[in-house]
């Protein structure tokens, strides 16, 4: 692709986030949306291939979709209340309003593009897709949280992990691994959206950060299936290991960053005493548990036969820079600060 037409759909992502983020009017959210989508697109065809074209044609498609059901409770909303401020919703518009956002975000039931789309894309952009572009929808589900169904929420947040766990498990792409990752993680913040905003926004905020680790690892490695991982060792040792330390992190496991927002919605929920609901989720979650220690293991502990001795990996060239190393570094060790940025939210 040319660099400036690159730049500009760069600039136009930045742009569509950067007006949903600071609108308090429908109108003006939804143009922001759409730019957002508009923009992504041709990135994601980049490369002209069958498999990306298709990807594209459906993330086109459902984000079409999700976008006019969010113009058309919009409207419902200005009728009912003579409003269209974001923060005024009636109780109809806010439940089709929360639908069209879940599904712009690839939450289960509605998560069907997600695993596909990210699948026939490549790994850049599929970073792109799995961390930014779920921005401008999230902060627009933290300005409804007061107007959500709770039952609708905690519903579609318990399917969330479930499916984001039981869909990882059999699966050897990286991406869709990393595809059933993020619905999982969005099914926790979910969760607790209607309790707590400033937690979900937390958890949203780390997740894109190991997210965002794991992707630049992939990338670095140019791992896109599990038997790639398995001989990376050979390329980079240190950074496998701390792909390897990613991986735990996303699982939720101590004493890691990922074990931060896991800890804390499960505090709240039993707050709220709703302790059925956080040990369903947290049972759910072992399931994700299961195929990110799968990973570990055949990143770690097994190593794949080399059918060749003339092109060994340790030669070829390494793309690991200092953006792979900080995000990395902060997905591990966070943990520590979480009182600071509790007192911060």
């Amino acid at each position: 692709m040319n660099p400036l037409a690159y730049s500009m759909f760069i600039s136009s992502l930045a742009m569509g986030t950067t007006i949903t983020m600071s609108s308090h009017h429908w109108i003006l959210a939804w143009i922001g949306l759409e730019i957002n989508t508009l923009a992504i697109i041709p990135i994601m065809m980049k490369n002209p291939h069958p498999r990306s074209i298709e990807a594209a044609t459906k993330y086109f498609l459902t984000q079409a979709t999700a976008s006019a059901l969010i113009l058309f409770s919009a409207l419902m909303n200005a009728w009912a209340s003579g409003e269209w401020c974001i923060t005024t919703m009636s109780y109809l518009p806010s439940i089709t309003l929360s639908v069209a956002i879940m599904m712009k975000l690839g939450l289960a039931p509605l998560h069907f593009w997600m695993p596909e789309v990210l699948q026939g894309i490549s790994l850049s952009t599929g970073l792109i897709l799995s961390t930014w572009q779920k921005i401008a929808p999230m902060t627009l589900l933290l300005q409804l949280s007061q107007h959500v169904n709770i039952y609708l929420m905690t519903s579609f947040g318990l399917l969330s992990i479930l499916i984001g766990g039981w869909g990882g498990v059999n699966q050897t792409q990286m991406r869709k691994i990393m595809a059933f990752s993020s619905i999982g993680h969005l099914g926790w913040m979910i969760l607790v959206l209607k309790f707590n905003p400033q937690l979900t926004e937390m958890s949203f905020m780390l997740y894109i950060i190991m997210t965002a680790a794991m992707f630049l690892s992939l990338i670095s490695t140019n791992s896109t299936k599990m038997t790639d991982i398995s001989n990376a060792w050979s390329k980079t040792p240190t950074l496998s290991l701390f792909s390897m330390m990613t991986l735990l992190s996303l699982a939720g496991l101590p004493p890691l960053t990922g074990f931060t927002p896991k800890l804390l919605i499960v505090m709240e929920l039993v707050k709220q005493n709703t302790i059925t609901l956080a040990s369903v989720a947290m049972l759910a979650s072992l399931l994700a548990l299961f195929f990110y220690l799968r990973l570990t293991y055949v990143m770690i502990m097994i190593i794949s036969p080399n059918t060749s001795t003339s092109n060994s990996l340790w030669k070829l060239s390494m793309k690991t820079n200092t953006i792979t190393a900080l995000t990395s570094t902060i997905a591990l060790v966070i943990l520590p600060m979480t009182p600071t940025m509790l007192l911060m939210m």
